[in-house]
């Protein structure tokens, strides 16, 4: 399942959201491919996740993306072994 938080990560004078699969990472890269083609610019990846803008988020949530917690994102990217410390690459 697609997974988004709210946008409430500040930077580059707006604020984030955090996209997440807590399937695979193929299954968020073909998301975010799908999304990313209706979009200005594409969605920017880190790590386990895709920065989404906050102008961009209401496009990802009617493409189909759930709407958590951050907590709950959190949560469900570790559970499925999906969660990368920004340290490390991938």
């Amino acid at each position: 399942m697609i997974l988004v938080d709210r946008p409430r990560w500040p930077a580059h004078g707006t604020r984030f959201a955090h996209l997440v699969s807590d399937d695979s990472l193929d299954e968020l890269h073909a998301f975010a491919a799908t999304v990313s083609s209706k979009l200005p610019r594409p969605l920017r990846f880190h790590h386990d996740h895709y920065d989404v803008a906050a102008e961009w988020w209401p496009r990802v949530v009617d493409a189909g993306a759930v709407v958590v917690t951050t907590h709950e994102l959190v949560r469900r990217l570790r559970a499925a072994g999906l969660r990368r410390p920004s340290g490390r690459a991938g």
